[in-house]
């Protein structure tokens, strides 16, 4: 099947260039999306974009918000991108930042959710659902980390700052000095602004926002498909090659495969149903899964290169959080002795409880996702 999947498109090589302009043109149309979020939230909020997230200053609401809101689109990527838009109108760096570790968060029950398929048998069901919770727990223990460093002294958000001032600056990197792609995307934020200028303030300004959202989610799926059809089957071949040479080999493939497939989710996906069958052990995932973390981050990148003018500085500053954040992580809990096992330990531990008690896997995923995050979200609303 994977051998006439791949003559099929080695004998199509006119539809495999169609398909590579569709991506181009899809990562054109998903800088567009952001570019009209920034619009339409500037526009909606004037000044007052602060007063408006007053509800998730508090750090953990922001994580709250930023877990529910992936887990319920399943894409950390689409996440990233909009709070990078958001960011361009207005919304403080401050605030986005917890939203952004909670997107980390919720991004990890795709993977969750498709070791679920391997229930039937109890051993297998016991090496896909470890494979899949170790990327919970090291999400979970990065939060419990860094959360606490961002709100006391802020250096994610201090060294994301400095590095964006240094690209947005006089520097031959300068963001400015790429304004062509600013320019390239004005027309048709300005066509959709013309377009919704037509409905009365506000509602005017949140339908550019809801139009940006949207064809995020368009973007994003549509790309996702097209890379899934002519690299997945490459990106297998990759990580068989990789996986099990050493921890930064591991980490490389994780990062490149999701660069290629724009996607931490698709790429964790790939290793359920080989962990599951015991091809690789759960020590040889766990690096792969470290390097899927560090790739999703390229999306923001994008989407960040669709802003200039003051607001070039925030936007890419929130992008450069989301990469500070993610390869941190990565370098402190995977070289410090006492912190890498722990992530094993607890995919280990509530695997083997789970592959006992079914049910167990189930109250997992509706609690650790959904449930309390939306319990302590209500709680907070009622007692605000």
């Amino acid at each position: 099947m994977k051998q006439d999947l791949e003559n099929s498109q080695s004998e199509n090589p006119g539809k495999q260039i169609l398909q590579w302009i569709s991506i181009v043109l899809l990562v054109y149309l998903l800088i567009v999306a952001v570019g009209i979020i920034g619009t339409g939230f500037k526009s909606a909020t004037g000044e007052q974009a602060k007063e408006l997230f007053t509800f998730a200053t508090n750090p953990f609401l922001g994580l709250i918000v930023g877990t529910v809101a992936t887990a319920l689109i399943q894409s950390s990527s689409t996440v990233s991108s909009i709070m990078v838009g958001l960011v361009a109108g207005g919304l403080p760096v401050t605030t986005a930042v917890p939203m952004i570790m909670g997107a980390n968060i919720g991004t990890s029950i795709t993977n969750t959710l498709v070791s679920l398929g391997h229930i039937g048998d109890k051993s297998e069901f016991q090496r896909a659902f470890a494979a899949a919770t170790i990327h919970d727990f090291f999400n979970l223990l990065a939060v419990v980390i860094f959360l606490p460093l961002e709100i006391f002294w802020h250096p994610l958000e201090k060294m994301a700052h400095f590095l964006a001032q240094h690209l947005v600056g006089n520097g031959s990197l300068s963001v400015n000095h790429f304004n062509f792609v600013s320019a390239a995307t004005q027309p048709i934020v300005s066509w959709f602004q013309g377009i919704t200028h037509l409905l009365p303030k506000p509602f005017d300004s949140i339908a550019l926002i809801i139009l940006g959202i949207a064809l995020i989610f368009l973007t994003i799926s549509l790309m996702g498909k097209l890379l899934k059809v002519l690299m997945v089957n490459r990106a297998q071949d990759i990580l068989q090659t990789a996986i099990g040479k050493n921890p930064l080999t591991s980490i490389a493939a994780g990062t490149l495969i999701t660069v290629i497939v724009q996607s931490s989710s698709t790429t964790t996906s790939l290793m359920i149903p080989l962990a599951g069958a015991g091809v690789f052990g759960l020590a040889q995932i766990y690096p792969f899964t470290l390097g899927a973390n560090i790739g999703t981050c390229i999306t923001a990148l994008l989407a960040a290169t669709a802003v200039s003018g003051a607001e070039a500085l925030p936007a890419l500053e929130i992008a450069m959080v989301h990469l500070l954040y993610n390869s941190f992580g990565v370098i402190l809990i995977y070289n410090i002795p006492f912190l890498y096992p722990l992530p094993i330990l607890g995919a280990e531990t509530l695997a083997a409880v789970a592959s006992e008690r079914t049910f167990i896997a189930f109250a997992y995923i509706i609690g650790v996702f959904f449930l309390i995050p939306g319990i302590l979200l209500g709680a907070t609303f009622i007692n605000g």
